[in-house]
């Protein structure tokens, strides 16, 4: 058995569904995802997943929301004022759009609601308050 440790760098093929089935991603048409063990490059469920596995084995995990991309924070969703949006931008739910705060400060929101005088901005991650399935393939340890 070839034991995984920390500052390994692995590869593998995955489909990630949420619990309704819905696949938001998979590596199985192009390249494996190759990241280091211990490098905060995937989700703490995925990598604990992915150390209890042997090259060539397959296995399906659950990753609670809680180690996958966190639970869904309603202090980082704010309804602003359409005017302190640019004059040139036409917003639409589900655009992205790059935020400055603290004049140096910058995040990614998704812009969840829109009406006439207001609209919704989201800086959690899209899949945070979701449990995750994997289907992973542990092709290697490079």
């Amino acid at each position: 058995m070839t034991q995984i440790k920390e500052g390994d760098t692995v590869q593998v093929h995955f489909t990630g569904t949420l619990e309704d089935g819905t696949v938001f991603e998979t590596t199985r048409d192009g390249d494996p995802l190759e990241f280091e063990i211990g490098g905060d490059e995937v989700s703490p469920g995925f990598e604990e997943a992915v150390l209890a596995m042997e090259p060539g084995e397959t296995k399906s995990v659950e990753v609670p929301a809680d180690k996958a991309y966190g639970i869904h924070r309603d202090d980082l969703v704010q309804v602003v004022e359409r005017d302190k949006l640019p004059s040139d931008l036409e917003p639409e739910v589900g655009l992205a759009l790059q935020i400055s705060y603290d004049d140096r400060e910058s995040m990614v929101v998704i812009i969840t609601d829109v009406s006439e005088d207001t609209v919704t901005l989201d800086a959690n991650h899209p899949l945070a308050g979701k449990s995750l399935n994997f289907d992973i393939e542990f092709l290697k340890i490079v």
